[in-house]
Formats: structure tokens, sequence, C-alpha cells
């Protein structure tokens, strides 16, 4: 509705209208405790919040989906921060507090709520090791829930190897109670894509401002997601339930990175290692061969030694049998005598009247043995 005449006037309906315009733009936080408390048939929250030091109440409405959203089961007594707007009701003409968030207020009853839900989820097995997964060996493709403001995604994508990975952001508020209904829609949407590992990471904090990471509805949401989950929430002296329901939490985002670096970096070296192992094979085939082709040389080095032995020996053989061939000695003036082919060395192998064989250097002589005469 528009009102644009500085002098108009208006009806109460159109005023309050008006008035809440102004209203919803005093988007503040205030603290509290909690008093009186109704629910209403349709499931919203209607609770009193006054003041702990001095005289103050203001009536706050915190509708159904919100107030099942964080968690919080306000009860009287209780101390909360709310954020939100205040909104005047026209039928009644009540000024009401619009609550957006409510979170528990102070350390101690942070920690108590910390501690109950931890023991009902530990009890329901959400964060038992057995189902704790490991990630796949070289993953590629990586969810990545986080803020794009400071330095946290710049240090994991610092630190994220050179192995390809295929990196899906969802930026998302990681601090305060409005946080929660982002880190719940982020992590429904990678639930619906294909990746290999989802990573949630912001810095350190105090339990107060790591809260969002209690919320029961996002640690179930955690356990339940049909891939690894790598956390990097930062470690207070309690660590964030979604943490403890992730598949791995790590301190920081680059403990994060390294993790999701880890099989890459173990095959490279173990690529490192078998190619180490093919040159040290290769070389000690090539020294093997080395050896046995100085083995070669020097048997062939002996081999040729011995075929030179070999031939001075059938040289001298050669002219052994030069120097004592019988032919030889014919052609000296000396003549083999044989008598039926058997040659003849001693006269008692001769007998007078047989007929001898005389063979000379150009021819062979026959004649009948007349007389024989011996030495002496």
């Amino acid at each position: 509705m528009e009102f644009s005449a500085a002098n108009k006037i208006f009806s109460v309906s159109e005023f309050i209208a008006l008035l809440n315009i102004g209203l919803k733009k005093s988007e503040v936080k205030i603290v509290g405790e909690v008093g009186q408390v109704q629910f209403g048939p349709t499931g919203h929250v209607y609770f009193t919040l006054k003041d702990e030091k001095e005289p103050g109440l203001i009536g706050c409405i915190i509708w159904k989906s919100k107030y099942l959203l964080y968690g919080i089961k306000l009860q009287e007594g209780m101390k909360i921060m709310t954020s939100g707007h205040p909104e005047v009701y026209a039928p009644s003409g009540r000024l009401s507090f619009i609550s957006d968030t409510i979170e528990l207020a102070g350390e101690g009853t942070l920690k108590k709520q910390y501690e109950e839900l931890k023991k009902k989820l530990t009890a329901e097995g959400l964060f038992a090791e057995e189902k704790k997964r490991a990630l796949p060996k070289y993953p590629q493709k990586i969810g990545v829930i986080t803020s794009k403001q400071g330095a946290v995604l710049a240090d994991f994508l610092n630190n994220i190897g050179k192995f390809g990975f295929k990196i899906k952001l969802i930026d998302s508020r990681v601090e305060g109670q409005e946080a929660v209904s982002d880190l719940l829609a982020a992590v429904k949407t990678f639930r619906k894509q294909d990746i290999d590992a989802l990573v949630i990471i912001r810095g350190g904090g105090s339990m107060e401002s790591l809260m969002p990471f209690n919320n029961e509805l996002l640690v179930r949401e955690v356990a339940a997601f049909p891939v690894p989950v790598v956390a990097g929430i930062g470690h207070d002296r309690d660590e964030p339930l979604a943490a403890l329901a992730a598949d791995f939490s790590e301190s920081t985002p680059t403990a994060c990175a390294n993790l999701l670096n880890e099989s890459w970096e173990q095959l490279l070296l173990s690529l490192e290692r078998c190619e180490r192992n093919i040159i040290t094979r290769y070389e000690a085939i090539f020294d093997r061969y080395l050896m046995i082709e100085n083995k070669l040389k020097i048997f062939f080095e002996r081999f040729k030694a011995l075929l030179d032995s070999v031939a001075q020996i059938l040289g001298q053989a050669e002219r052994a049998i030069f120097l004592n061939n019988p032919e030889r000695q014919l052609k000296l003036g000396y003549s083999i005598a044989s008598i039926n082919g058997k040659i003849i060395k001693q006269i008692k192998e001769a007998a007078i009247g047989e007929m001898i064989d005389l063979k000379v250097s150009d021819g062979n002589i026959k004649s009948e043995i007349k007389k024989i005469n011996p030495y002496g």
C-alpha cells in the first residue's frame, strides 16, 4: 500500500499498515528471559520475552516452520536471543515481535543443549565409527559449502591439488542462527547432484558462533548424506555435532584439501616408484648385457687365440707332412720299392725271383729280384 500525500488523513487500518512498513525495516536482535509460552492450533508459538534486569516485557511470535527449524523447545525461564522485527496486529492493535530466529543465550545454556542433543544422537548411532565411509579413490567432483567471504575458501582452493578437481560451490552463511536455513538448503541441493564428496568448511570460533552446526536437522542431513562428507568446521573444546556426524572431521580448510589430495598424491608416489623400478630394471638389463658382452669379448679373444694356436699347429703339421712326403723324397733321387703293393723296408720282406716295383719321381719300374745282399 502506498501513501504519498503528506496531509492525508489515514484510517486506523491504513496507518497501522504504514507503521508496519517502517517497523519491518527495524530488524534487530534482542535478548531476554522467556516468560509465558503458548502453542497455537496451527503450530505457531506465542511467547513473552522479558528483561532480566529492568522492567520490560514484549510479546513475540515465531511461525511453526521457523520454530521447528531451530530445534529449541521454548520453556519459561530460558534465556534466549531472537532476531526479527516488530509488527502491530491490526485487529487488536497489539505490538508483537516477529521472531525470524531463536537461539539459546549464555554459554552454560548452550553447553547443556549441546550435551543433551549429543547424548540423544549418540544413542541413535549417528556418530558411530562403523558408519563412517572412506573417501573414494581419486575423487574429482567435489561439492563445497561455505561462505565466499573471508579467507576460508581461499585457503581451501590454494591447497587443493592440481588433480583435475571439479569444484561446485554453494555460498552459505556459516555463523548465527540465520545460517541454519542456508546450510540445510545447500546440503539438500547437493544431495541431488553428482559429486564424489561433500566438504563443509568455515573458520574456527566460539561455541556461540558454531551453534548452526549443532542444529539437529542439519546433523541428521549430514549423517544421511549419500556420499562421504568432510567437515572442516573448526574445533572448539566441544566439536560441532555436524562434524561428529561427518565421515571425516578436520580442523582447518587446508587439512580438508590435503585429505582430498591424499589418494592422488599416493598415486603420484606409486607412479614415481614404478618409474624408478623400470629405470632400475633397464639399468640392470644393460649392466647384464655389458657383462655378457665383456664375457663374449673375452670368449672370442680366447677362441681367436685358440684358432691361432690351432692354425699354427696345423701349419707346423702341414709343413712336417710336406717335408716328410715320400713323393717329395722321390724328386730328391729317392725311390720307393714295393712288392704286390707292400713297401719293402727290410731285405727279409723280399725274395729272389719276385717282381719288385720301384716308384721314382716320374713313373714306375718293374724288375725281377736276382740277388739280395745284406749289409754287414
